[in-house]
C-alpha cells in the first residue's frame, strides 16, 4: 500500500472557538501552496509571521506560518502548518483556501497513516497518537507517550529477534539432520523457546495493564432496592450523580458514571434493584440490569449488613453471570457499629464497609483493582484490543510448539505463525482493510 501522492487538508485543533487554531496540510510540492496562500514560501522549520491571503489577494487572517518540507516531517512528505486565530469561520476559510490551490479534505487519520506508511511510525506508535489524545488519565498518557516513543515496539521487535534466531536454529536442525558437528541440539532449542515464552508473558502482562488504562473496566452494582447501590455510587464518583430514597425502585434505569483509582478509568454503572415486581418500567429497568450483568468485567454484590443474607439475595446470586468476577459488599456497618473489613468466604471476597460515612472505601478501591488483575508496574505501555489478541495467539502458538516438538516441521511452522502475529502488532505484517479500520477512528486533522 503506497502513499497517495495528491495534498490533503485539515483543520487540525479541537471545533469549537479558541485562541489559536491549526489547519495542516501534507503532500507534496507544498512550496507552489504555500507561495499562493502566504505570497512567499516560509523558511524550513522557521516560525514566519504572514498574512493568510484569499485568491483576490485579501487577507483572511494573519498567524504562523511553519514549513517541513519532506522528509523531516510528520509524515514524510512536506508538511505546512497555518496557526491563525481559533474561530470557526476563519479556520474554515483557510481551510476552504488550501482545497481551492488543490488539496482534498483529509480522511479520519490519514496525517497518520501517512506517517506510518512513510515508515516514520510503525503501527504501534501511530496507534499511540490517537490513544494519547483519548487518554482520560495521566497514567493513560503516560503509558500512550511510552508507546509513542517506541518502548512498546522495541519490545515487540525483541521478541521477533529471539523468534527469529530461534527459527534460524529449527532450519538449521531440518536442513542437516544427519550432522553431527556444530549443530544446535534440542537441549538448546527447548532452553531458546523457554526463554522467549517467558518474556512474552511478561510483555503480555504489560499489555494487558495497558489495555486497561486504555479502554477502562465496567463495574456493575447489582443487588436488591436499597442495600446502598446509589450511595456507593455517589461516593465512589464523589458527587450526588443518583437520587437516593428510602423508597424501594427509585433507580429504574442504568447511572453510568466515569471515575478513575490510582489512574485507572472505570465505568460504574448502577442499576435498578433486582426484585420481584408489577410495574411495568421498574420491570424494564431490572431487564437491562441483567443485560449489563451479563457485559461487565466486575460486578459489585451490594448486600444490607444489618439484614444479612436473604433468601433474595441469594437468588440474585444465583442467577449472577458465574464467570465474570465479582466482590460482595456488605454496606451500611454504621448502623452496626463494625469496622471496615475485608473477609474472605468459600473462596469469595467479602467487603464491609459503609457508604453513608465512607468507612471501608479504600479497602474496596484497593480490592477492586486487584480483581481487575492491576498492579503498579514499572514500564506499562498502552496496548489495545488487537495487540492483547495477537501477543495471546504468539503464546498459543509456542505453547502448540511444545506439543509438537518432536516432529521439526510442525514445530518451525508453529514458530513462523507465532512471528506473524507478532508482526502484525508493529505492522510488518498488516492487512490493507485493518489498517483502514484503524485510522478511521482517528480525529480529522491527525
Amino acid at each position: 500500500m503506497c502513499p497517495k501522492p495528491d495534498n490533503i487538508a485539515a483543520i487540525a485543533t479541537a471545533s469549537g472557538a479558541g485562541g489559536i487554531g491549526v489547519v495542516r496540510v501534507s503532500g507534496s510540492k507544498l512550496s507552489v501552496l504555500a507561495a499562493a496562500i502566504l505570497g512567499q514560501t516560509p523558511l524550513p522549520r522557521r516560525a514566519t509571521l504572514v498574512p493568510f491571503l484569499d485568491a483576490q489577494g485579501q487577507i483572511i487572517d494573519q498567524g504562523i506560518a511553519l514549513f517541513f518540507p519532506a522528509p523531516q516531517s510528520y509524515t514524510g512528505e512536506d508538511v505546512l502548518e497555518l496557526q491563525g486565530h481559533g474561530g470557526a469561520a476563519v479556520l474554515q476559510l483557510v481551510l476552504q483556501r488550501c482545497l481551492e490551490l488543490g488539496a482534498r479534505l483529509a480522511q479520519p487519520g490519514e496525517f497518520t497513516q501517512r506517517a506510518f506508511l512513510n515508515d516514520k511510525l510503525d503501527l504501534a506508535q501511530a496507534e499511540s497518537v490517537a490513544d494519547l489524545i483519548a487518554a482520560t488519565t495521566s497514567q493513560a498518557a503516560r503509558s500512550a507517550m511510552r508507546s509513542l516513543q517506541g518502548d512498546f515496539s522495541a519490545a515487540i521487535h525483541g521478541l521477533v529477534s529471539k523468534l527469529v534466531r530461534l527459527r534460524m536454529l529449527v532450519e538449521a536442525m531440518l536442513d542437516f539432520p544427519e550432522e553431527e558437528v556444530d549443530l544446535p541440539n534440542l537441549n538448546q532449542r527447548d532452553a531458546q523457546l523457554a526463554s522467549l515464552r517467558q518474556e512474552l508473558q511478561h510483555i503480555l502482562t504489560l499489555a494487558q495493564q495497558g489495555s486497561l488504562l486504555r479502554e477502562g473496566a465496567h463495574i456493575v452494582l447489582a443487588g436488591q432496592p436499597n442495600v446502598g447501590k446509589s450511595s456507593l455510587l455517589n461516593r465512589l464518583s464523589g458527587e450526588e450523580v443518583a437520587l437516593v430514597s428510602e423508597t424501594p425502585g427509585t433507580t429504574r434505569d442504568v447511572i453510568r458514571q466515569a471515575i478513575q483509582i490510582d489512574g485507572v478509568p472505570l465505568h460504574i454503572m448502577d442499576t435498578a434493584g433486582l426484585r420481584s415486581s408489577q410495574d411495568a418500567v421498574e420491570q424494564m429497568g431490572m431487564q437491562r440490569t441483567r443485560s449489563m450483568l451479563q457485559k461487565a468485567d466486575a460486578i459489585l454484590i451490594l448486600l444490607d449488613a444489618s439484614r444479612g443474607m436473604s433468601a433474595d439475595d441469594q437468588k440474585i446470586l444465583d442467577e449472577l453471570p458465574p464467570d465474570i468476577p465479582r466482590l460482595h459488599i456488605h454496606n451500611k456497618i454504621d448502623l452496626l457499629a463494625q469496622p471496615a473489613r475485608v473477609e474472605q468466604h468459600d473462596g469469595q471476597q467479602h467487603i464491609y464497609l459503609s457508604a453513608k460515612t465512607g468507612a471501608g472505601l479504600e479497602l474496596l478501591r484497593n480490592k477492586l483493582l486487584e480483581l481487575l488483575g492491576w498492579h503498579h508496574e514499572a514500564g506499562v505501555f498502552m496496548a489495545r484490543e488487537r495487540h492483547v489478541r495477537a501477543l495471546q495467539m504468539a503464546a498459543e502458538h509456542l505453547q502448540r510448539a511444545i506439543g509438537v516438538g518432536q516432529q521439526a516441521e510442525l514445530f518451525a511452522e508453529e514458530l513462523r505463525l507465532a512471528q506473524e502475529a507478532l508482526n502484525s502488532i508493529t505492522g510488518e505484517f498488516t492487512a490493507d482493510d485493518l489498517l483502514g479500520q484503524i485510522f478511521s477512528n482517528f480525529c480529522i486533522g491527525k
